[in-house]
């Protein structure tokens, strides 16, 4: 009786032994995502207005228009999910002492751009909206201007721009929309294709690295 009950126990262990051994392996754990990346993008501005003579800033005009080609383009790295866009966005205005002394420099701007995807869809739209009053409410002065001064036309305001641009972009577009000017004569909207309404700067992009785009091999 007494080997009956340990063979029965013996059997037992092995079972549960056994059972164990049969158990699924774990699946490792996948790799953390790759960490976000903060900085500036490769970007082509087609008319720079210059750089601040005191920030050491780089202004670049945003032009009115309706083709994406013919704005400030901003390529986007290989990335993984949207891919956010910030840069600074600046009013222009040009400036006058005379103007000023005689307290007729008094304007009020409001710029309306867009950011877009090669194919013109609008991704989002962005607003700058300030007052000119004095040489205190210019960002900087550019450099550049005749015989070596500063050039007439400056940055003013500033607003922070923040866009999510989707993960299958690969190129965006800045475009000018619309610029509204309020002085003491009067006030007036400009549209035209062409026409310099506002200034951005400190294009920077933050995105998660991904692959890179595969390429096919040609045939022979």
């Amino acid at each position: 009786m007494g080997r009956a009950w340990l063979l029965l126990v013996l059997l037992a262990f092995a079972g549960s032994a056994f059972a164990q051994t049969r158990r699924p392996a774990r699946k490792p754990a996948p790799p953390p995502p790759p960490a976000l990346k903060n900085e500036a993008p490769e970007m082509s501005c087609p008319t720079p207005l210059g750089v601040g003579v005191k920030t050491k800033t780089a202004f670049c005009d945003v032009m009115t228009g309706r083709d994406p080609a013919g704005g400030v383009l901003i390529k986007l790295p290989p990335h993984r999910g949207p891919v956010t866009l910030t840069f600074d966005l600046h009013n222009r205005h040009m400036y006058s002492e005379e103007q000023v002394k005689a307290r007729r420099g008094y304007a009020r701007y409001t710029a309306t751009i867009g950011v877009l995807t090669m194919d013109n869809t609008l991704i989002s739209r962005a607003v700058v909206q300030n007052e000119f009053r004095t040489a205190a409410d210019l960002v900087d002065r550019v450099g550049g201007g005749a015989g070596g001064g500063v050039k007439a036309v400056a940055p003013t305001g500033s607003e922070a721009i923040t866009i999510t641009i989707p993960e299958a972009e690969d190129e965006v577009s800045v475009l000018g929309e619309k610029l509204t000017v309020e002085r003491l004569d009067g006030a007036a909207t400009y549209t035209q294709p062409g026409r310099p309404i506002a200034d951005i700067s400190h294009v920077m992009i933050e995105y998660r690295p991904g692959p890179p785009p595969k390429t096919t091999k040609k045939g022979k």
